[in-house]
């Protein structure tokens, strides 16, 4: 069979790569608690540990025996609605609700995004190290990802000075995410305002992945690019605040212009996202439930700061403290040349799963690792005994 040439520039997703060699090794004897085995340590993927907000779940019950039928395109207007009100009261932002689009998980607003944005013959500008997906999503619309490296001095994000160096008469526009996966750092809001200006003059589209602006620890970062005009696009998700990630359930805030594009597309490519999903999303927005995530937004601050120290003081240097997201970007060069044969070694000697850099870009991918601090405090304090005995 004769598959379509941009599936040649499309890579696996190295992350799930490295999630069937951890099953592999779970299934074995050195997890084998009757061969003296270990449970394996899962800290390679970004899934929360705590699930839906009570609410959410028991929303679902109700839900599940009544009708639910297709909704709109753009989603449910109700949902529509108390998005537009969440960013008046966490961000004092007023966004019409006519430009929320709900789409089926943060992946599918990126895919439209890029197919309603992007073509063959434009390049779109990309941090490296970035969320591999995410450059797919433009390759998939027969665009060029042109990724710009990055280091701790630019905390792993572009600045206006690289924009401009970088622009050429092919250059779309680009695409950000702030905070990072997988650095866990945001751009600051000033240099967001550089990029955004410097884009709009040259005509281009400025998108933010913002799916893990809700889990910001410093109040400098914790700024939406929407802030910077209407004409930008914006991505976001109920999988990581909210704790919703196998519901796929996310939205994009559009320039007005961009939303029947937008509508069209997704008629044809999905119908509509999951009705059961966006009605019980409305009760991720009651009192109760946004005081729930505040609180966990706190502890997995308090296992972002445990987790910085000890990998530290471990010689896996994080030279760039996370603001956001649930991230540590390690440098492993000290006790290893190579990452990917340092995270299948690690799954052998400490029962510990962690992503190595190779995904995430080509600056380097050698030198980095990601290690994912939504688990448990209980399964980091295990995984760092376990990496200091290996390592020591």
């Amino acid at each position: 069979m004769k598959l379509a040439g941009r599936l040649d520039r499309i890579e696996p997703f190295y992350v799930m790569e490295l999630a069937k060699a951890a099953a592999q090794v779970a299934a074995g004897p050195l997890c084998d608690p009757a061969q003296g085995g270990r449970r394996m340590i899962r800290l390679n993927i970004g899934e929360p540990d705590f699930g839906p907000a009570p609410a959410v779940r028991e929303a679902v019950t109700r839900i599940a025996n009544g009708p639910t039928p297709y909704t709109d395109a753009l989603g449910l207007p109700a949902l529509r609605e108390a998005i537009s009100q969440w960013y008046a009261q966490r961000y004092g932002l007023i966004i019409a609700p006519e430009r929320i689009a709900i789409t089926a998980g943060a992946s599918a607003g990126l895919q439209l995004a890029c197919l309603a944005l992007f073509e063959r013959g434009d390049e779109v500008l990309m941090p490296d190290p970035c969320y591999p997906c995410n450059r797919h999503f433009v390759t998939a619309a027969d665009a060029t990802p042109r990724l710009l490296p990055t280091g701790a001095a630019e905390r792993f994000q572009l600045d206006a000075s690289q924009v401009h160096d970088a622009w050429t008469p092919a250059t779309r526009g680009v695409l950000l995410a702030s905070p990072s996966n997988p650095t866990g750092t945001s751009i600051a809001p000033e240099v967001l305002a550089d990029i955004a200006g410097f884009v709009r003059e040259r005509g281009g589209v400025t998108v933010v992945d913002e799916i893990y602006l809700p889990l910001s620890y410093d109040e400098h970062f914790s700024h939406s690019a929407l802030a910077l005009g209407d004409d930008i696009v914006s991505v976001n998700s109920f999988s990581k605040y909210f704790g919703m990630t196998g519901w796929r359930l996310g939205w994009l805030v559009l320039p007005p212009a961009l939303v029947p594009a937008i509508e069209r597309l997704a008629q044809n490519l999905y119908i509509c996202p999951s009705t059961l999903a966006q009605m019980a999303a409305l009760s991720a927005f009651e009192p109760a439930s946004i005081a729930e995530f505040e609180r966990r937004r706190n502890v997995l601050r308090e296992r972002r700061d445990y987790v910085v120290s000890a990998l530290n003081d471990l010689g896996l240097t994080v030279p760039v403290a996370p603001d956001g997201a649930f991230y540590a970007w390690m440098d492993i060069s000290r006790h290893h040349a190579d990452s990917w044969a340092f995270a299948h070694e690690l799954l052998q000697s400490a029962q510990v799963a962690l992503t190595p850099g190779r995904d995430f870009g080509l600056a380097e991918p050698q030198r980095w690792m990601r290690l994912s601090f939504a688990s448990s405090m209980d399964d980091l304090h295990e995984a760092m005994r376990r990496l200091r005995e290996v390592l020591s």
